[in-house]
């Protein structure tokens, strides 16, 4: 049965001393009559009904009363809120639909807290009692230790000199010494950051290589299936990267990314490890980006993505098309894109490479261009001391008879769209402009 709030006469006569001054408002009473107990029970806190309203009526006149009678007083009042929390917490077997509900909601915020800390690791209820206080205390102490992290590994990238920044124990060429000093005097410039980025989604691109100590941030459409397909090899899984097929690429997780890891050994790779990065002209990767996903049949992104594009942005679209997702122009795609209330979500095929490897965050030791990909890859893999006979492969493994995307097909698509949706278009990926020093297209 419910467990109602300590009354007045359960309580205990109130001290002399707070009955000599009359009770203060009547608002107390007012609210116990127009429901002060339905309250009490959708909140579960039963001794901040009545009880706590009389209690506070008279502490004003407390410091003139004898210690001895209000010790007593304070006794019995705590006495009966043991008894209405032990009533509380017990597995009772009629709780009410009020009870279950409070109940039901302190496990979905735990749960997802633990969710968004990546704390969790299996989909099982949890209960919630009285020891949460001890595990929030802890998980508090991990997030504080995350931060902590994350200052001591990040904050020399900004507040460091540009000459530390390049002293690297990689002994790269003059190229890669420019692109760096580059990067290193637009951060220094122009990157300010108020909030830090979350470990997890800053780390969540970048691949691990322990065999070479290499850590390899994911830039899709700049070469990346290939790049793992390296890296497989790198790491003894396979002996040729031109027997590995892209579903094994992409689907086996053979490689593992840097949030696998704790925070201890997250720390230790981005200190020691060799942290490559390959970048590509942003108004190029976004139209490689479409024609892979939108212009041939793929069970993902027309679902997903084609059935919201056409829907929001295509004027009378045919029912077959609003079924499939298929048939997605670069217009309507471009609107998806430049729309700042998409009907669907980012993804990290045109994400930009700011934000999806932090190059402002991460000392990265060698930046590759994919306009020079053979050239970058295969220097950069002989400064790391790979075998000499694995060569960064030149194959396309999907849709190899599509012409590539190069300059003259990006100026095809970029036509047909507005001048107004090109400007758009480039500041949307401003940044990566300015950082990787590529030209502003010219239409």
């Amino acid at each position: 049965m419910a467990v109602r709030s300590p009354s007045r006469a359960a309580i205990g006569s109130v001290p002399t001393c707070a009955r000599s001054r009359p009770a203060q408002p009547t608002r107390h009473r007012q609210i116990e009559r127009k429901g002060a107990v339905k309250w009490e029970k959708v909140s579960g806190y039963h001794f901040w009904g009545k009880g706590k309203s009389l209690l506070l009526q008279h502490l004003h006149s407390w410091p003139d009363c004898d210690h001895t009678e209000r010790n007593s007083y304070l006794l019995r009042y705590k006495i009966q809120q043991e008894q209405s929390n032990k009533a509380w917490n017990q597995p009772t077997k009629i709780p009410g639909k009020f009870r279950k509900s409070f109940k039901a909601t302190e496990a979905v915020s735990y749960r997802a807290k633990e969710l968004s800390n990546g704390t969790t690791s299996k989909p099982t209820t949890y209960t919630f009692n009285r020891s949460d206080v001890s595990l929030k205390r802890k998980l508090s102490q991990q997030r504080k230790m995350r931060n902590l992290l994350l200052k001591k590994l990040f904050e020399p990238i900004i507040n460091l000199p540009v000459d530390h920044l390049l002293n690297r124990s990689l002994a790269t060429d003059g190229v890669q010494e420019r692109r760096k000093q580059f990067l290193a005097n637009f951060c220094k410039k122009y990157y300010t950051s108020k909030h830090r980025t979350s470990l997890i989604r800053l780390v969540s691109r970048v691949y691990v290589e322990d065999k070479h100590r290499l850590l390899y941030c994911e830039v899709p459409k700049a070469g990346c299936s290939n790049w793992k397909r390296v890296l497989m090899v790198l790491n003894g899984l396979a002996s040729n990267p031109h027997n590995i097929s892209h579903n094994f690429v992409h689907y086996g997780k053979h490689l593992r990314r840097l949030d696998s890891y704790s925070l201890q050994e997250t720390y230790e790779f981005l200190s020691t490890f060799t942290k490559v990065l390959f970048v590509r002209d942003p108004m190029e990767r976004l139209v490689s980006a479409f024609r892979d996903k939108f212009e041939h049949p793929n069970v993902y992104y027309h679902p997903v993505f084609g059935k919201a594009i056409l829907k929001k942005y295509r004027t009378n679209a045919s029912a077959e098309a609003l079924s499939t997702g298929a048939g997605v122009t670069f217009s309507e795609f471009v609107h998806y894109l430049l729309d700042p209330q998409k009907p669907v979500g980012m993804d990290i095929h045109w994400e930009p490479i700011s934000k999806l490897c932090s190059p402002c965050l991460i000392n990265y030791d060698f930046i590759g261009k994919f306009e020079n990909l053979e050239n970058d890859a295969n220097s950069f893999l002989k400064l790391i001391g790979a075998p000499l006979e694995l060569q960064f492969p030149s194959f396309k493994d999907r849709h190899s008879t599509d012409e590539r995307t190069t300059a003259a097909v990006v100026k095809q698509y970029l036509l047909q769209v507005s001048p107004l949706e090109r400007q758009q278009i480039y500041n949307f990926y401003y940044l990566d402009y300015l950082m990787f020093n590529y030209s502003k297209p010219h239409f």
